[in-house]
């Protein structure tokens, strides 16, 4: 009786202890197989998407970057009859330490229809852009009139110059 209590608590509860401790590590691991898996079947996609983002990107050069955004988003709204109120651009540092950030204010007013083109346009756009905030409010007790106060930023693969 005595030796197989040794036993139990010598040799059998510790070997179960250690294959517990196994099936656990063995079920993360093969998580992280299928992870991996995932990740190399979904390359495809994330290579390509990546390659959008790189060719959508802004200038390189700053003015450069803010005229081609500014003059964008002037041009959409002209051309759907959106009445722009204000456009204030600032540089802001990305995550990533090799890229920064335009992010443009827009204030504008116009129709529901022609203030959703405006966003169409926006959306349908190559640049690397992303809607950081959008709020919509009627200017009119009708609601016909409506302003539109949007903040856009736009992606550029270069770090942000330090201003002297």
């Amino acid at each position: 009786m005595v030796g197989l209590l040794a036993l139990d608590r010598l040799v059998i509860g510790p070997a179960t202890a250690h294959w517990q401790a196994r099936t656990t590590e063995i079920a993360a691991l093969e998580r992280t197989l299928s992870a991996g898996r995932a990740v190399i079947e979904r390359r495809e996609q994330t290579e390509s998407a990546w390659r959008r983002l790189r060719e959508g990107a802004l200038p390189l050069d700053p003015s450069m970057a803010e005229q081609r955004l500014l003059s964008s988003l002037e041009t959409w709204a002209r051309a759907q009859g959106v009445e722009l109120t204000g456009l204030r651009p600032r540089w802001r540092k990305a995550s990533a330490s090799d890229a920064s950030l335009l992010e443009c204010r827009l204030d504008a007013s116009g129709s529901l229809p022609a203030l959703v083109r405006v966003l169409g346009e926006l959306e349908r756009s190559p640049l690397a852009l992303r809607v950081e905030s959008l709020e919509l409010t009627s200017r009119d007790e009708t609601g016909q009139r409506l302003a539109l106060a949007i903040t856009v930023t736009g992606l550029r693969f270069a770090p942000l110059e330090a201003r002297p």
